[in-house]
């Protein structure tokens, strides 16, 4: 087992190479940085049977360690995974160069011109679970916003994670990017974790993805910056008029698509008024889809088979086939539901009353509110952005999905002309 001493060592040593590699970065022609990202897309093709040969490692692995179905979904790299992967890099690729825009410009009564452009942050962190994409999608979002980027991934992916770091890494140099630009924490102890959190004098920010317990400790270690969320608790509220034709198809999507994922629906809100047509109708649904549902009196009484929620299931990120669901008696009171049961990430109202759409958007607190849609639109690449780099429920700097114009920050450049003070 390495001892902390070579942990530090080798940790100092990437640190330094990702400093040296984020200043010339944080310069580099934006027609640089998207060839590179394209040729990052071509060699994630090309080693496609590499790839997932180290996957299949995990996913045997896993399954010997009795993960569930859910996870091991979200650990699995398909063909047409790793093509998106790609797909997703060559899109950062495309959009335009987040580094150099100016945001505001202005002359003072004194002569002074002061402009505030956007610039990348340095270096940053992104510790992540069990999803290898992840690698994938960081290091091409940090790269378009000219940071270099240092990743730690689960256990679970080691392999994988291994795999695609490795051909990131190669095609980077290739491009002539400089040596750290892409660095791959080799080791998953938490104790790497932990030394990796007190290197402010090195990463600018961390980024953690995972499980509310992983990013708490982040929270509570990091000496740097964190940007996060806890969980995705997402709501869809059925109001007493809409199309529910589109509402069954809507909820079924949101829950049932991918339930292990962070936009997924965890709980269902209806409107008391039209509960009767309505629950049954949507409980048969759901139970086709193998959904267990947890429902308050109300429901139940409707939906006898239902289980019966305790108050800790509309807290609760299922990441599975399982739904909580309760009868409200309005749209004040599916709003007041969610704003503290909520994990502000995404919610939705599905509904054909202008006024009740109009109160629901203007006061759920949360980074994505829906219209009439799935929640699991909450993605950088439905938003256009590409990969992305996570979702943030935080207030600051950036919310909701993150791309690479969220990860800049920016500095104020100040011209004069002989002026003191």
């Amino acid at each position: 087992m390495i001892n902390s001493e070579e942990i530090v060592a080798v940790l100092e040593m990437i640190g330094k190479k990702a400093r040296r590699a984020s200043a010339a970065l944080a310069v580099l022609p934006p027609e640089a940085k998207s060839g590179c990202l394209n040729n990052m897309a071509d060699a994630l093709i090309a080693n496609s049977e590499k790839i997932a040969s180290a996957n299949a490692v995990d996913i045997e692995n896993a399954r010997k360690a009795g993960m569930d179905a859910a996870k091991i979904d979200r650990l699995l790299l398909t063909g047409a995974r790793i093509s998106a992967m790609a797909d997703g890099l060559r899109q950062v690729a495309g959009q335009h160069d987040p580094v150099g825009c100016v945001l505001s410009e202005n002359i003072r009564p004194n002569g002074l011109k002061i402009r505030k452009i956007s610039v990348p942050f340095g270096v940053i962190g992104i510790i992540y679970e069990a999803r290898p994409n992840v690698t994938a999608d960081a290091a091409g979002i940090c790269i378009k916003a000219g940071n270099a980027v240092i990743l730690r991934g689960g256990k679970e992916a080691f392999e994988s994670n291994r795999a695609i770091a490795a051909v990131l890494n190669e095609s980077a140099a290739a491009s002539g990017l400089p040596d750290g630009v892409v660095q791959l924490i080799p080791w998953t102890d938490r104790e790497a974790v932990k030394l990796m959190l007190k290197m402010d004098r090195y990463i600018d920010l961390v980024i953690p993805r995972g499980g509310e317990g992983l990013i708490r400790t982040v929270v509570a270690e990091a000496t740097m910056p964190v940007l996060k969320h806890y969980k995705g608790v997402c709501h869809l509220f059925v109001d007493a008029e809409c199309d529910m034709d589109k509402a069954v198809d809507i909820i079924i999507n949101a829950k049932c698509s991918r339930p292990g994922v962070c936009n997924a629906l965890e709980t269902l809100l209806i409107d008391r008024s039209i509960a009767p047509v309505f629950a049954p109708r949507i409980a048969a649904a759901l139970k086709e889809k193998g959904v267990e549902l947890r429902g308050d009196a109300g429901f139940c009484k409707l939906v006898p088979e239902a289980k019966s929620a305790k108050e800790d299931d509309f807290y609760a990120e299922y990441l599975s086939l399982i739904l909580a669901v309760k009868l409200v008696d309005s749209v004040e009171d599916a709003v007041e539901h969610i704003n503290t049961y909520g994990s502000r990430h995404s919610d939705g109202i599905l509904s054909r009353i202008d006024e009740n759409i109009e109160f629901f958007t203007r006061n759920v607190d949360s980074s994505t509110v829906y219209v009439n849609a799935s929640t699991r639109f909450t993605d950088g690449g439905e938003f256009g952005m590409g990969a992305e780099i996570g979702i943030s429920t935080d207030k600051l700097h950036a919310r909701g999905p993150m791309g690479a114009d969220e990860l800049t920050t920016y500095k104020y450049i100040v011209l004069g002309d002989g002026q003191i003070r």
